[in-house]
């Protein structure tokens, strides 16, 4: 195996997960939009940039720790560091510099929570899920998916210096997405995991309780989905939104929980592409409604607190 790495910009560049990245980078952008203070725009492309480099950061140490599975997975073989492109030393050294540099300068350009909280993320994701989690237990995922989940908490205290209900609830959908989106993966892509070692769930307990564990996830998700709109903090075009796309989300989690022999497959991978556009578009009709000014945050709200109010004093 070629240990020096020969790479340029783009192998580097690999390192750090960029399609991982830019989703992280449109959860944060969302928070700092939904944040009830104006941020000053260097400062949030500050804190933006900061988040970024932390998630790929923590993308570098999870190549670096798991270039030996990423040899044995089809889907991960051509990798900077299984490929050569890039040494081991090379890629802990970029990470290891990323992720100071990254909690520096949020620490620096706004507040030393926000800059705790992304620390807390890399080692979280780069210790915790990838050096224990991830060979040790088939609920790698469902632990290790709250990395994933702090860039809105993150990029929330960076905008106002505390955490509040909203960025908890944006951690929510996030983190009880995880759990369907890779597991419809984890059961197309199973024998790689076996090969790997990697106990994931489809191939510890099989894709039937995957297939039920994805629906229970899912049924949780749908709801928890709509509670920005109780909260106050999403309007009309966020409840349609909402109600439209889970609607399916729930539709092909009932297909996947229901399929039988080889409609599984083609189900299980529709379901992983689709929860991508399910959680893209909740943060994106967040993200419309408070750029555009859009009306109907409070109103719904009110209206669900009446609701509840009545529920209460019958």
């Amino acid at each position: 195996m070629v240990t020096v790495g020969h790479g340029g910009v783009r192998d580097f560049v690999s390192l750090l997960k960029p399609r991982v990245m830019s989703l992280v980078v449109f959860t944060a952008v969302v928070a700092l939009a939904v944040a009830p203070v104006s941020v000053h725009p260097i400062i949030a492309f500050a804190a933006i940039l900061s988040i970024a480099t932390g998630a790929g950061a923590a993308g570098a140490l999870n190549m670096w720790y798991d270039a030996d599975i990423d040899r044995v997975m089809s889907r991960t073989r051509e990798r900077p560091i299984p490929s050569g492109a890039v040494a081991p030393s090379e890629a802990l050294a970029f990470g290891m510099v990323l992720a100071v540099f990254s909690v520096l300068v949020l620490g620096l350009a706004t507040n030393w929570l926000a800059a705790a909280l992304l620390a807390f993320t890399i080692f979280f994701y780069g210790v915790v899920y990838t050096m224990w989690l991830k060979r040790a237990t088939p609920q790698n995922i469902v632990i290790g998916g709250a990395a994933g989940a702090f860039p809105p908490v993150i990029a929330w205290a960076a905008a106002t210096g505390t955490v509040s209900i909203e960025p908890i609830v944006l951690f929510l959908i996030i983190f009880f997405w995880t759990p369907p989106h890779f597991w419809a993966l984890a059961l197309v892509r199973s024998g790689d995991y076996a090969r790997a070692g990697v106990p994931m769930l489809p191939v510890v307990s099989g894709a039937e309780e995957t297939r039920r564990q994805i629906l229970l996830y899912s049924l949780v998700l749908v709801p928890l989905g709509l509670a920005p709109v109780v909260l106050g903090f999403g309007g009309w075009l966020y409840l349609a939104v909402s109600l439209g796309l889970g609607a399916i989300f729930l539709v092909l989690a009932w297909k996947l929980r229901s399929g039988h022999g080889d409609a599984i497959g083609p189900v299980a991978r529709r379901l992983f592409g689709f929860s991508i556009v399910y959680l893209f578009g909740l943060f994106a009709a967040l993200l419309a409604e408070h750029v555009l000014g859009l009306p109907g945050q409070e109103t719904l709200g009110n209206a669900f607190a009446g609701l509840v109010q009545s529920g209460l004093a019958a």
